[in-house]
């Protein structure tokens, strides 16, 4: 199964690559230089598959969790000062998504989006300290029964430059529904309360709308 944002890049991929496939044979006058390009682009084509690829998964909804709203690693855990909504201290928990993770967005908690901002912006690689400020970005707050407001905020990389976001304010939000899509690489920061209990760890790898990145009980 793929995901939605995927399917035009994908049909457009696979008649690319049959003309390549084609043209190789007609005008590639070497056998060889004629397969290296054929398997070149099948190769290529199948990435496209994979990155876009959006499995379907079983979400354990629980109102006292906070899920992990997509596939990656964790690369930040800290207290910082989240100056755009709260403006005050948070816990930052930040996910690196490399091209080979599933990059399907999902809300980590159900509840009302307060806020939902675009924010146009650079391609620093992702891990960088600054990304968060200067990368193109959005910015969503959903409020929490249990928990409060919730801010989550995806972040293009260098090779991200398409960052897709369905939330939209003063409209309710499903957890571990699908909010969103960035292709080709990029992280998610979360922004939690400095009580929350966080049950991840640095460099631990968490699937979007299984794993739980704090549990309020």
């Amino acid at each position: 199964m793929f995901h939605k944002e995927g399917h035009k890049i994908i049909i457009y991929s696979f008649f690319i690559t049959f003309i390549i496939s084609i043209s190789s044979e007609y005008f590639l006058t070497n056998d060889y230089f004629s397969k290296i390009t054929q398997i070149f682009s099948l190769v290529i084509f199948c990435l496209v598959l994979q990155f876009f690829r959006n499995p379907k998964r079983k979400i354990l909804k629980n109102e006292n969790e906070i899920l992990s709203p997509v596939d990656g690693k964790i690369v930040s855990i800290k207290k910082v000062y989240e100056k755009e909504y709260f403006k005050d201290d948070r816990i930052l928990v930040s996910i690196f998504m490399s091209p080979f993770n599933i990059h399907v967005t999902r809300y980590p908690v159900s509840g009302k989006i307060l806020y939902s901002k675009y924010h146009p912006g650079k391609y620093l690689v992702a891990w960088h300290p600054k990304s968060s400020e200067k990368n193109e970005r959005t910015t969503i707050v959903v409020e929490s029964k249990k928990v409060g407001p919730i801010l989550y905020r995806q972040i293009a990389g260098t090779v991200a430059r398409r960052i897709v976001n369905y939330a939209k304010k003063n409209t309710n939000a499903i957890q571990g529904e699908d909010s969103g899509f960035i292709k080709f690489g990029s992280r998610v920061d979360l922004f939690l309360p400095l009580d929350s209990k966080i049950k991840v760890k640095m460099n631990q790898k968490v699937k979007g709308g299984i794993n739980s990145i704090i549990l309020n009980s």
